[in-house]
């Protein structure tokens, strides 16, 4: 079930975004960004950061049924956002290591 998806595809819409200007703020196609919302599988901790800052709404709305999705731009991260947070960040790092690794690896197979 693509329950991430549906809820960017409602913040975005109730915040009278076009699929057109998501797509530029992230640097996709539109046909792309379409496809995201679709299946959210598709999204990766990056493009999900930059959709949540785009929609200006909390890590934790898109995650959970919590009815506030507008963000105070000076307000701390509570404990829940702070969680989801360090979780995304977390999995970032471990992909920029997994990516660390294969380049490592590819160095290898060039020099023999």
């Amino acid at each position: 079930m693509n329950v991430i998806g549906q809820k960017i595809k409602k913040l975005r819409e109730e915040k009278g975004i076009t699929q057109e200007a998501m797509a530029l703020q992230l640097d996709v196609t539109q046909s792309n960004y379409g496809r995201l919302e679709k299946d959210d599988r598709r999204l990766n901790v990056v493009k999900l950061l930059k959709i949540v800052r785009i929609l200006n709404t909390n890590i934790s709305y898109i995650f959970n049924e919590t009815e506030n999705s507008n963000v105070n731009e000076n307000a701390n991260l509570n404990n829940t956002n702070k969680e989801v947070y360090d979780i995304l960040i977390e999995s970032l790092r471990s992909e920029i290591q997994h990516l660390k690794e294969e380049i490592n690896f590819l160095r290898v197979i060039v020099k023999s």
